[in-house]
């Protein structure tokens, strides 16, 4: 598997049962799991607390936290590269075409305009649910056709709140 961290680092990773291998050299690495999420390493004699933030969703891409310091790391594997040899990666790509409210909530304050364009992470809006302020954020680049709430409507789960074209 390729693995590429902060976009400019790239790593060949093998990892099996028993052994974890970078670039062709197998590390020698005690691991324990605290939790779900987040695991403390120890890799040549020194402490590491790996958390993972934020995984996407087919767990190509992740958000990690090493020690506070934080690490965008993106993954392919074997039927990745097929794909691109194929030419059909961006074909698979995911094509993010609207943004539904994820529960019931009050638009607090609209960040976007339509014609606008946004990349993946931008905020969208804030959506107020159970006296909490939402930031609803862009899965995906694109550009903003249509905005169907205002800042004040009430808005039910899962009803569309800005399309993209």
């Amino acid at each position: 598997m390729k693995v590429k961290v902060n976009e400019q680092y790239n790593f060949n990773v093998v990892v099996s049962e028993k052994t974890i291998t970078v670039d062709g050299q197998a590390l020698d690495i005690d691991a324990k799991e605290l939790s779900a999420n987040t695991q403390h390493i120890i890799y040549e004699h020194k402490s590491y607390t790996v958390e993972v933030l934020e995984r996407e969703e087919g767990g190509k891409q992740a958000t990690i936290r090493v020690n506070g310091n934080l690490y965008q790391v993106d993954m392919e594997d074997q039927y990745d590269e097929l794909l691109k040899q194929l030419g059909m990666d961006s074909a698979a790509a995911h094509k993010v075409q609207e943004i539904k409210a994820p529960m019931p909530g009050l638009v607090l304050q609209l960040m976007v305009t339509e014609g606008q364009e946004v990349t993946k992470g931008d905020s969208l809006l804030v959506l107020e649910a159970m006296k909490m302020e939402n930031i609803i954020k862009s899965p995906a680049a694109g550009m903003v056709k249509r905005i169907l709430v205002q800042k004040g409507d009430k808005v039910e789960k899962n009803g569309i709140l800005i399309q993209f074209a």
